[in-house]
């Protein structure tokens, strides 16, 4: 294994240290916690928080910041943050009007955020939450009952962000998070496994010629194993689950995130894209909305994912436009 890195076990710490450091203008860490918080100057809005397990960076810390995220957790690698943790987000997020919660759909998040949730509720503020399912490439996998949470939870941050940044209530934002989540789903594929730096070596190993449907952002299986092939093969596979899954019709209207793992190619991704496009266009969806880049990876993993958002909403294409300030977006 070759990692730029000091030790293994002070890799999430030094990596916050280092972002903090970068990002001081907008960002600052919570002293004493793997929390990550905006400068911006608290106006009595709701506050958004999220977090998770660390190595799918810029996830999600590179989404605290005006427009976005009030604040991120980060756990240790690929391991929910401790509802300590959680706790101290919630309460230096705060600004008077509640706190929404976005959760990626994973036992140990879920877990760990309803019980900061509680204590937060116990010193009298007020919490709501989503969870995040977007991953239809299987139903049941480790660590969930139910779809995963991926790359799809970004755009719930931005959708929110911008409803929190408008001033709308801890209410408001819960039953636009209830509407926006059914809307949002993702598939992806992996080329090669991540290699966690306490552990040394991959999660999985595929041939060299060989790569998985629907691997899952911390090397959970996928449904399929096949021999490389082109990318508008891989696009076609990608799109026509999530047609089916949509139930996708001509003139409907959809927003798309093509999201990398961590190892691939700006350039592949752009092939990729220019294949999803072509698809896309024959099934005669309207594409309002595009966003291409690594957003929520898996470490080292080679491999990407693509995301549909059904515009339900020209409420939620607007939020998707809006203008932000923050480290990653």
């Amino acid at each position: 294994m070759k990692k730029i890195m000091n030790q293994a076990e002070t890799i999430v710490d030094d990596m916050l240290k280092g972002f903090a450091f970068i990002h001081s203008d907008l960002v600052e860490r919570l002293d004493g916690y793997d929390v990550i918080v905006r400068k911006a100057e608290k106006s009595g809005k709701v506050a958004l928080i999220s977090g998770g397990g660390s190595g799918h960076e810029p996830s999600h810390a590179g989404f605290v910041g005006q427009g976005m995220l009030s604040a991120a957790i980060c756990g240790a690698v690929f391991t929910s943050p401790t509802p300590d943790q959680i706790l101290e987000a919630i309460k230096a997020a705060d600004e008077g009007a509640g706190v929404f919660m976005v959760i990626k759909n994973y036992s140990g998040d879920i877990m760990n955020f309803e019980m900061a949730q509680e204590m937060a509720e116990m010193e009298g503020i007020e919490v709501a939450s989503v969870v995040v399912d977007d991953d239809i490439a299987v139903e049941n996998s480790l660590y969930t009952q139910g779809r995963r949470g991926v790359a799809g939870t970004i755009l719930v941050h931005k959708i929110l962000g911008q409803a929190a940044h408008q001033g709308r209530s801890l209410e408001e934002i819960k039953a636009l998070a209830d509407a926006l989540v059914p809307n949002i789903k993702t598939i992806g594929l992996a080329l090669s496994g991540a290699t966690v730096p306490e552990v040394g070596k991959p999660g999985f190993v595929l041939d060299d010629n060989e790569f998985e449907y629907g691997v899952g952002i911390h090397g959970e299986p996928g449904y399929q194993k096949e021999s490389m092939k082109p990318s508008a093969e891989l696009a076609k596979e990608l799109v026509t689950k999530l047609a089916a899954d949509f139930k996708l019709e001509a003139g409907q209207k959809y927003g798309i995130l093509i999201n990398g793992l961590g190892s691939t190619p700006l350039m592949e991704q752009y092939v990729f894209a220019n294949d999803v496009a072509q698809l896309l266009a024959e099934a005669g969806v309207e594409v309002a909305y595009k966003k291409l880049g690594d957003y929520m990876t898996s470490l080292d993993m080679a491999g990407l994912s693509l995301t549909l958002i059904k515009l339900e909403s020209q409420d939620w294409l607007e939020a998707l436009n809006a203008e932000v300030i923050t480290p990653a977006w």
